[in-house]
């Protein structure tokens, strides 16, 4: 087992968030299952994740190896914008995650796309996530791209990583914007303070985002996102960060009663451009509007 003694910072603090400060490379809901397996000590004796350290307290621990589970091909029916030999863009739905990752080993778009696709997807990620160049979250709807080859995943990556790719999303923000046009140019960074939240941190990855009014309601703003960078949560980051967090989103609006059923953001991947690796065209996709919410923008005032 692997030691360390609290200091003064820690006096008082959970042991899950001491652990998981000590241990950055792992979530806290991981760094919580191993205290549980009783893969932790404190001052010799197992311990609940919320019991409080006290400074000089000594924690003894133990990180198992994680046991990567075979990744099958499942029949989820996919929603294709675009595909052929080197791509395919698919209109992923709410509440699919993109690659599979703890606790979410089935049910993927990686499941589903191993399934269409077969044998002919990029293999530069890994086994966790084939074809897979770039995602959105859980809850955000939208174009994603999926390389079927490494001569194609090497293309898009680079289109991403030179901010050449358009990417355009619609979302439903809170508040009224005043201006039509505005650019939040902020760096983004894990929170110091909660590892599972991104926020503008001095020093973080520059982030770019430039908003264009589309509709203004009583209430809300129909908002047109279109990214330069492409940062984790950025446009949840940024709208929050200018006091329009988007509706729907429990990370980043704080504790609010949402007046629709929205699971989750009100994020839609809509557009997505890009050069075809292959033949230099310019490809480009529209997802529609999902039904969720449309519905949202057909009923507000």
């Amino acid at each position: 087992m692997d030691i360390y003694i609290a200091d003064a910072d820690d006096d008082g603090e959970r042991l899950d968030r001491v652990l998981t400060a000590c241990l950055q490379q792992y979530s806290r809901s991981y760094i919580n299952k191993i205290v549980k397996e009783g893969n932790v000590l404190l001052n010799g004796k197992a311990a609940k994740p919320s019991a409080r350290i006290a400074e000089g307290d000594r924690i003894d621990f133990h990180v198992p190896e994680k046991v990567i589970p075979d990744i099958l091909p499942e029949n989820i029916p996919l929603d294709i914008l675009y595909e052929d030999d080197d791509v395919l863009v698919v209109n992923k739905p709410k509440g699919m995650v993109v690659h599979p990752a703890p606790g979410h080993y089935t049910g993927t778009l990686v499941n589903a796309v191993m399934y269409h696709c077969g044998s002919s997807l990029s293999g530069i990620n890994g086994v966790l996530r084939p074809g897979i160049v770039h995602r959105i979250d859980r809850d955000t709807t939208g174009s994603v791209i999926v390389c079927k080859n490494d001569a194609a995943h090497r293309s898009i990556a680079a289109q991403l990583k030179a901010h050449t790719i358009v990417r355009r999303y619609c979302a439903i923000c809170c508040g009224v914007l005043k201006d039509d046009d505005r650019t939040i140019d902020a760096p983004i960074a894990r929170d110091p303070k909660e590892r599972k939240r991104m926020a503008i941190v001095p020093g973080g990855k520059r982030a770019v985002t430039h908003v264009h009014v589309l509709k203004r309601f009583r209430e809300y703003t129909f908002v047109e996102c279109r990214l330069e960078t492409g940062r984790t949560h950025q446009i949840r980051v940024h709208m929050a960060s200018i006091g329009h967090p988007l509706l729907g989103d429990e990370v980043y609006a704080g504790r609010r009663k949402w007046p629709f059923e929205t699971q989750g953001q009100c994020l839609h991947a809509g557009i997505l451009g890009f050069i075809h690796p292959r033949t230099g065209e310019y490809i480009e996709t529209h997802a529609p509007i999902p039904d969720y919410m449309q519905h949202i923008l057909d009923v507000l005032p």
